[in-house]
């Protein structure tokens, strides 16, 4: 990608809500959606057809068809009756597979500094499950990694495949930073990121690079695709800048863009399906 294809917004540091324009070569979805309510069992019951259909198996109607031809077992006995009710422990399969009804959640948070994304330490004062804890009934988990003091795009779900997919190095998601530095960034360093270098564990290079603003040198855009830990940051320490701070403005073509630091919202069905197709 050459320099005059990626231009970065001026960041609007009252607001909090920086994002990218301009940005032709990846597809970049801003759309916003509210909270959809969950839709609960009556007396612990669902209805058969309802539980295929939230396992991601089809729909409704055709779950019906399933059931009417003796293709769903509920406990290991096949079920041919419509609107038979089952419990979220009973064993319901299709085609022999063990089939789970949770409702798939995916939701978007603009971290806060200060929160970590671990999940198992016990010495974390402030987690970024605490900053979703309302969400929903579903248990979700993070995507990927934001260090304590990294803020910006975080990704739930439950959707264990899709969350895979996303973070597996042979998909090469896109991420986009904004960093600034401890001094001014230098046109000759710049040009050693894009080309890239060896660190400790292997060669690195960015997709791009651009200084954001001319008036501020301390202010760089970074795209890159590695999943490696504190790569950005490490970048930038193997060439003598401190960074300062660091947001992350998109993540697999998920910007934050109307989202205010530290709250959340969820995907749009058309969000969800350009992450499954991308």
């Amino acid at each position: 990608m050459n320099e005059s294809s990626l231009k970065f917004t001026t960041f609007d540091r009252n607001t909090k809500t920086e994002t990218l324009k301009d940005f032709p070569k990846k597809k970049v979805i801003t759309l916003k959606n509210k909270q959809q309510p969950v839709e609960s069992a009556e007396d612990g019951l669902i209805r058969l057809n309802k539980y295929i259909s939230n396992a991601g198996v089809c729909s409704r109607r055709d779950a019906d068809k399933l059931i009417g031809d003796g293709l769903v077992t509920v406990n290991g006995e096949i079920v041919t009756e419509l609107g038979r009710k089952v419990t979220l422990e009973d064993d319901v399969r299709f085609d022999g597979k063990q089939l789970n009804p949770e409702r798939k959640v995916y939701l978007l948070l603009n971290k806060p500094r200060g929160f970590v994304t671990t999940l198992d330490d016990p010495h974390a004062e402030r987690t970024v499950m605490q900053l979703i804890q309302n969400a929903c009934s579903e248990r979700i988990y993070p995507v990927g990694r934001l260090d304590m003091q990294t803020t910006g795009v975080l990704l739930f779900t439950n959707d264990g495949e899709l969350a895979k997919k996303l973070t597996h190095p042979s998909y090469e998601k896109v991420k986009i930073y904004h960093v600034q530095l401890d001094k001014d960034f230098l046109r000759e360093d710049l040009e050693k990121i894009r080309k890239g270098f060896e660190l400790e564990d292997g060669f690195i290079a960015a997709d791009d690079i651009q200084i954001i603003d001319p008036n501020d040198l301390r202010q760089v855009g970074i795209e890159i695709h590695s999943g490696k830990n504190h790569i950005v940051r490490r970048i930038f320490n193997h060439l003598g800048y401190q960074v300062e701070r660091l947001d992350r403005v998109l993540f697999a073509g998920l910007t934050k863009k109307d989202l205010p630091r530290g709250r959340y919202r969820f995907l749009t069905q058309q969000e969800v399906n350009f992450l499954k197709m991308s």
